[in-house]
């Protein structure tokens, strides 16, 4: 990667005992950044982060519309959840409106993530299927899509016309021809971009109007599907669940794998984006909750922003023995 800025510390005790690089952007509607740390040329897959990205397509055909989708169903296209009930039967009824089921969809099975879910497998002596997988809700809407543009079963094809869409709309709100791609954990295309054409995106999200175009009205909607459903986007005990009900409808966040982080503030028309460099995600929570504190949309006080700004490092015993924190870099003015 390119010149990376040290954004996240871990301290035992008065020692510095790691730290974490990586970049970030601010960026307004405009796509100009106002704020960053690092090197926003830096090129990067967004994996779950760009999942809005990918559901923008579902909105502006007109296929959510004719599917009659409600906001809990396009909150789960961007969501990356935890496999708990309240994710598994409503993208099982979702697929069942469509005649389909867990074969249809090609994102793989995945254990849940959800204790109970997890636990009743368990008991049951039962496997985990598709619609546990995290991304069961993108692929319901890749589904969707598929089934309104009178196209194929193999929609993760990156020829496939679903794929064609998502590429379109990826490579105009992020104001970028993407350099290539990578084939994503659920199997479908995650196309690159720097990291200032997330911060872009970002931006241009936030800076939607329910009065603007095609673009912007779907925007709007699946931004404000996320606020009003930060359960189904991610699930209990999860980031972009916890910030996003911190921060009390004033932003959209979502997470994507190897420490990769977007926020959406529309009060401000601001977007983030952000990518710790060794993919750890103890540093993105860090990082990204120290920048909407900054932008005065968290309030650091809060228990759900201490628990990712400022999480105490503890031994078995259960004691403290240190600390991760933002650096003086992130922090400052």
């Amino acid at each position: 990667m390119g010149q990376s800025e040290r954004l996240v510390e871990v301290w035992r005790g008065d020692i510095l005992e790691s730290q974490h690089h990586g970049h970030a952007v601010i960026c307004n509607a405009k796509g100009e950044i106002v704020d960053g740390w690092g090197d926003p040329d830096q090129v990067i897959l967004p994996r779950s982060s760009a999942k809005m990205l990918q559901a923008l397509p579902l909105v502006e055909s007109g296929a959510a519309d004719a599917a009659g989708l409600s906001t809990e169903q396009l909150a789960l296209s961007c969501a990356s959840h935890q496999g708990a009930a309240i994710h598994t039967t409503r993208v099982t009824r979702w697929l069942a409106d469509m005649g389909l089921g867990n074969d249809d969809l090609l994102c793989g099975p995945q254990m849940p993530d959800d204790r109970d879910a997890r636990t009743d497998l368990i008991k049951a002596d039962a496997s985990p299927c598709r619609i546990h997988n995290n991304c069961s809700g993108k692929h319901a809407g890749f589904l969707t899509l598929s089934r309104h543009l009178e196209a194929g079963a193999d929609y993760v094809d990156l020829d496939h016309p679903v794929q064609r869409t998502v590429k379109v709309a990826f490579e105009e709100i992020t104001g970028e021809t993407s350099p290539g791609f990578g084939i994503d954990g659920c199997s479908a295309p995650n196309f690159a971009a720097t990291l200032a054409g997330m911060g872009r995106a970002m931006g241009a999200f936030a800076g939607a109007k329910p009065g603007g175009d095609t673009r912007q009205r779907a925007a709007v909607r699946l931004r404000e599907a996320m606020m009003l459903h930060p359960d189904l986007v991610a699930g209990e005990t999860r980031a972009c669940t916890e910030l996003m009900r911190a921060a009390k409808g004033k932003v959209a966040l979502k997470t994507g794998a190897e420490a990769f982080f977007v926020a959406i503030l529309p009060e401000q028309e601001l977007g983030v984006a952000l990518k710790i460099s060794d993919g750890a995600t103890r540093a993105s929570e860090c990082a990204i909750a120290t920048i909407l504190v900054r932008l005065g949309v968290l309030d650091v006080n809060d228990p759900m922003v201490k628990k990712r700004m400022n999480p105490a490092v503890k031994n078995r015993a259960g004691q403290d023995t240190g600390e991760i924190r933002p650096s003086e870099a992130l922090l400052k003015s």
